[in-house]
């Protein structure tokens, strides 16, 4: 049975994967976008929310633990200072990741990772709106008075056109 054998291992060595992830993400950061396979994409995108919800908390320790997984201090000071701001009401989704078809050299599946830009709005609740159904309305009647012929109540009625027959 598979039971706590969460992620990928991508064909590498342990060692090497997390060094391959660290500066993907890093790069990630740094660029707010990066071309990369299917399945390296949704490994970096769990790294890369974690890295931003650190920054989110914004304190001394989450800019240590920040550190100990991004390469550059640059990139920290960026995730502090901008990137973590820009998501300060978004509660986890910060990146996106949109399939871009296969590599030419190997056919492998490509994607682009990418930080999503727009704000986040907080949604308000759906209210469904009351159908109202509507009832044919029916004509009033009609008082016809004739000069010779008593009042009569009815309902006008258009008769259909007649048809010319050759």
């Amino acid at each position: 049975m598979r039971h706590g054998k969460a992620g990928r291992r991508l064909g590498r060595k342990t060692s090497h994967r997390e060094a391959m992830f660290r500066n993907m993400v890093t790069s990630l950061l740094n660029h707010e976008k990066i071309t990369t396979t299917d399945a390296k994409a949704k490994e970096i995108r769990v790294v890369a929310e974690r890295m931003i919800t650190l920054g989110k908390r914004g304190d001394l320790h989450s800019m240590r633990l920040a550190a100990a997984v991004i390469r550059e201090k640059s990139v920290v000071s960026k995730l502090f200072s901008t990137i973590a701001p820009r998501y300060k009401d978004r509660p986890g989704g910060y990146t996106r990741i949109v399939k871009l078809g296969v590599r030419q050299g190997d056919a492998a599946p490509t994607s682009l990772i990418e930080l999503v830009e727009e704000e986040m709005k907080p949604s308000k609740v759906k209210q469904t709106p009351v159908k109202t159904v509507s009832k044919p309305v029916a004509l009033a009647p009609v008082t016809v008075t004739v000069a010779d012929e008593p009042v009569v109540d009815s309902v006008e009625t258009i008769a259909p056109a007649e048809e010319k027959t050759e």
